[in-house]
């Protein structure tokens, strides 16, 4: 990254308080004095790429460059660029430290990540960070400690492209000889998230969603396979969700149908 004095922006999704925001700090502030960190008040574990239009934003200071937003961490990204860091907009963004992991099927519902794909969206190049754990557990930052610094390094010194979410997720158990492997995105058997019935204090029915983590057998090179093996994952992940493979069935497909016939089920 030019410069030797990178502005760097700071969110997650578990809260301006967490942990995890903390160590990110500590380790950013390594690189640089021109951090900044803009955090939802609160929790919004699950919140994906969601934003705010029905109700007001509002952000409060804490201190110098540090801000908490009673919105979503995408709503964060888009008041720190468009208002709070109006004058001069972040070299880079990061999110994180996740507690919990952001593997495979996770990007799709991930505040964390749906931060990061804002932040790319923008052409702003972005990290993703997240520290594996066990659920309902406290997360064990031992291995984003000791990792994290390298981790940021390497990429602060790459040229990551507009468009590109570089997704690091560390180890719950590091391997003896940890490494880090550039992976691609898993699939995880189907049933993550399933209801779960039960009664409020009223007798009505309701449903928890129930979140059970199963890597399946995950094939070699995913992200879940190097996780598993005690390794640090870095993923590229792209705004453009194009399926060029799926693109060029359609074309066949169409190339039969022509837009310009009356087909029967326009009759």
């Amino acid at each position: 990254m030019p410069g030797t004095n990178p502005r760097i922006l700071l969110v997650n999704d578990d809260g301006i308080e967490a942990a995890g925001l903390a160590l990110l700090e500590q380790q950013a502030r390594r690189f640089t004095d021109d951090v900044w960190v803009v955090s939802p008040e609160r929790e919004f574990s699950g919140g994906g790429h969601s934003i705010s239009l029905t109700t007001p934003v509002r952000s409060r200071r804490l201190g110098p460059q540090r801000y908490a937003v009673t919105g979503t961490p995408t709503d964060c990204v888009v008041l720190a660029v468009w208002k709070l860091l109006a004058d001069r907009r972040p070299d880079m963004v990061i999110s994180g430290i996740n507690h919990g992991e952001n593997l495979a099927d996770d990007m799709t519902y991930s505040g964390t990540i749906g931060a990061a794909m804002e932040a790319a969206i923008l052409g702003i190049p972005t990290i993703a960070m997240s520290q594996l754990r066990e659920l309902g557990q406290p997360p064990d930052f031992t291995a984003s400690r000791d990792h994290g610094p390298a981790v940021l390094r390497s990429l602060l010194d790459a040229a990551i492209a507009p468009g590109i979410i570089v997704n690091v997720n560390f180890p719950q158990f590091p391997a003896a000889d940890p490494q880090f492997i550039v992976t691609v995105q898993g699939r995880r058997p189907p049933g993550t998230f399933t209801p779960v019935a039960g009664r409020d204090g009223r007798n009505i029915p309701l449903d928890w969603i129930k979140i059970t983590y199963d890597a399946g057998d995950p094939p070699a090179g995913t992200d879940l396979q190097a996780a598993a093996a005690g390794h640090v994952s870095v993923t590229a992940l792209s705004v453009d969700l194009t399926s060029e493979a799926a693109n060029e069935h359609l074309r066949g497909v169409f190339a039969e149908r022509p837009a310009s016939v009356r087909t029967e089920e326009s009759a």
